[in-house]
């Protein structure tokens, strides 16, 4: 079943009791602030209370209600009924999704040593609660006795969604096993939870442990003035003399791209390309157990391989649409991505690079220094144009444009974290719609990258409309002493790129958790947030907030004309990169068996007849590639271009009728943000668009069509 689901298991002390052994520990939960209904506004989470000590006691007591919860449905005497079985399933187990919504959620974005420890003691928790449900014959043949009538019972589309999906999960997560199967799978589940977990705790630790610290201030050459003083506040935070640059995103980029010394750019890149391979945090055997523990789980489940097992539910829904998909994309980009490359080493040659090839480490040096000389456009030279308090608002006010929704920053809600701001969003009539807590700046403690997640999502019960708590974490440039947060434009693009997924959830409409919001098929979750990067590129949207912080003169005409006539530089370069993340993906969970290569050499045996430059040896992504490995887009990582397949398309109706056409606005918000997972997301897209899109879109988007 799905986690979200299953941990949706509710009740009261009284009913628990009635219902299994389980006796409830009032002094625990009144004294816990994730067992209890929380007094802060709108009943979000209270930060402010929640100690690391409280997890642990939490899960094992929102556990144990939630099993009875379950055992209640099964031990219910009456004949088994869409209500008593399938919405009781739905809206069980408030306590157990809260506290590990809560919990999961700061492993990623403010964790500690403590929370690691306890997620390791979690894991098999959940695993085992998870097959006391998936496995549970008795409930599975209530949910079957739904099924069989279901044409019979006049159930709404939502309900009749809700149900299919009930039943499917059953039949995927082993329902239908032998009782000895049934023991393997629960093993091999639990031994996958674990593995996942350590393969997570091992890159972010291998992250935290390096750091480039400099001296000599010689060898800060090329680095703009702000990276500098980027690099001397790390080090006074860590102690040191100097300057530090760590792999966190807004450090190792810039040093990559800016700085002069090729010898200290290469031990930076090796440093992030051989994360978690070799030494205290090796991921390289992690790697090979994840997929064999997917294989078996995938094979006792009737399945050939991982992939056929989790693309069944996706809108490709076979290996082959996949790697066909793959293909369609990633051969006729090949041209265009080595032409790419090319072109930056004639550059680099031609000013003095003496290298008889460009290495990693090398290309976005000079690739940025090309993109200067050929549109004449410096990532620096715009970051003035973009201080993040101005973005925030900026962002905010196209969501009312296109909406007619408000953010109203709060004080009176606690976070996790000082750097945590939370506030109100509201519908044009009033209404509150949710609470969007924003994450923006790095720390050791939080994973890199940036993300979207809730830690409550849209539902309604009992004819009650919970309203969701949204948030986005990123890793931006944070603020100096003398400078504010600067974002470059790639930074802002991903910034309404999370805010698109943070839309999502803000927007649901629904009745049942499992299908509002974000829960939707991964190919096609990544479509609300891919479409926001566009308005990034569109002038009359520039023109409307980019201004220099410190005269306030709007952005020049002629740099917003340099943004727009670069936006596909390197496109090739790029479409190939991400393809190669695709391809590598599938190539893991497309096998039957484990590969006897080790996992650097089966990755660069994958991605040798498509690379476009040379493979530096002992460096590879499989090790830190979280999101195939441990962030639930494994089988997946396509997703992101098939995702911008759709936008393309999507996103061509408001160029065709306006860019802040209400009209199409209103129905993308209608048929696609507030839609959910209630209908197959393919008629859920034909709803919006009319028709079906073709990759032909996004090709002719990005410039590479001949």
């Amino acid at each position: 079943m799905n986690m979200k689901r299953n941990l949706l298991i509710a009740g009261t002390c009284l009913a628990l009791a009635a219902a299994s052994n389980v006796s409830c520990n009032m002094s625990m939960k009144s004294e816990n602030p994730l067992l209890t209904e929380s007094a802060a506004p709108f009943g979000a989470p209270q930060f402010d209370q929640i100690k690391d000590e409280h997890y642990l006691p939490a899960f094992e007591q929102a556990i144990a209600e939630a099993k009875a919860e379950i055992d209640a449905i099964v031990a219910n005497q009456e004949e088994p009924t869409f209500e008593n079985t399938i919405e009781a399933m739905e809206y069980a187990g408030q306590t157990l999704n809260r506290v590990a919504g809560i919990f999961y959620n700061l492993m990623e974005a403010n964790t500690n040593d403590t929370l690691q420890e306890i997620a390791e003691k979690v894991s098999p928790m959940l695993t085992e609660y998870s097959m006391y449900v998936s496995l549970n014959n008795d409930l599975f043949q209530k949910v079957k006795a739904v099924y069989e009538q279901k044409d019979q019972l006049g159930l709404a589309q939502d309900q009749m969604k809700l149900l299919e999906d009930n039943y499917k999960s059953f039949v995927r997560g082993g329902a239908n096993l032998s009782d000895e199967d049934k023991t393997l799978y629960s093993k091999w589940s639990e031994e996958l939870s674990l593995t996942t977990l350590q393969f997570s705790k091992n890159v972010l630790a291998a992250t935290n442990a390096y750091t480039l610290h400099i001296t000599d201030s010689t060898d800060l050459a090329g680095l703009p003035e702000y990276v500098k003083a980027m690099g001397a506040e790390a080090a006074a935070e860590k102690g040191l003399e100097g300057w530090a640059y760590t792999l966190d995103y807004p450090s190792y980029s810039p040093f990559l791209k800016y700085s002069t010394n090729r010898e200290l750019r290469k031990q930076i890149w090796m440093a992030y390309n051989t994360r978690a391979i070799g030494g205290e945090f090796d991921n390289t055997d992690v790697v090979k157990k994840i997929v064999d523990l997917r294989i078996k789980i995938a094979n006792i489940l009737g399945y050939e391989t991982y992939a056929d097992y989790a693309l069944e539910e996706r809108m490709a829904k076979d290996k082959n649409t996949v790697n066909n998909f793959i293909m369609q994309l990633l051969k006729p980009s090949l041209a265009f991505a080595r032409k790419d490359v090319a072109d930056v080493y004639a550059y680099a040659k031609k000013n003095g690079f003496e290298g008889s090839q460009l290495m990693p480490w090398d290309f976005n040096f000079w690739s940025e220094r090309y993109q200067e000389a050929e549109y004449s456009l410096n990532a620096e030279e715009l970051k003035p144009y973009f201080q993040l308090e101005s973005c925030i608002d900026a962002v905010f006010g196209l969501a009312n444009t296109l909406y007619g929704i408000t953010f109203h920053e709060l004080d009176n809600v606690p976070v996790y974290h000082e750097d945590v701001k939370v506030y109100e969003v509201k519908d044009k009539n009033g209404r509150h719609l949710s609470l969007f807590y924003a994450d923006f700046f790095p720390r050791a403690s939080k994973r890199g990258g940036a993300w979207m997640t809730d830690f409550r999502g849209q539902s309604i019960r009992d004819g009650v409309e919970y309203r969701p708590f949204v948030s986005i974490v990123c890793n931006f440039t944070k603020p100096t002493a003398d400078t504010p947060s600067l974002i470059t434009h790639d930074e802002f693009t991903t910034f309404l790129h999370e805010f698109g997924h943070a839309l999502h959830g803000i927007l649901a409409e629904g009745r049942y958790p499992s299908l509002t919001g974000t829960s939707v098929s991964r190919d096609f979750v990544e479509l609300p947030s891919q479409i926001m990067e566009n308005w990034a590129y569109e002038p009359e949207y520039l023109n409307s907030f980019a201004k220099h912080y410190q005269t306030g003169e709007p952005i020049p005409a002629e740099l917003i004309e340099k943004i727009v006539a670069a936006k596909n530089y390197l496109a090739g370069y790029g479409q190939v990169r991400q393809l190669h993340f695709a391809y590598l993906d599938m190539a893991w969970h497309s096998r039957t068996s484990v590969p006897e290569l080790s996992t650097i050499e089966f990755e660069q045996s994958v991605l040798a007849p498509y690379n476009v430059m040379p493979a530096a040896e002992g460096a590879a992504f499989s090790c830190s590639f979280s999101h195939i490995f441990s962030g639930g887009y494994s089988a997946g990582y396509y997703s992101y271009k098939w995702a911008e397949v759709l936008e393309a398309d999507a996103f061509s109706l408001f160029k065709e009728k306006g860019i802040f056409n209400t009209e199409v606005s209103e129905s993308f918000r209608k048929n696609i943000l507030s839609a959910g997972g209630a209908q197959d997301e393919a008629v859920i897209y034909r709803n919006f668009r009319g028709h079906d899109p073709q990759p032909e879109a996004l090709m002719k988007k990005l410039g590479l069509t001949k």
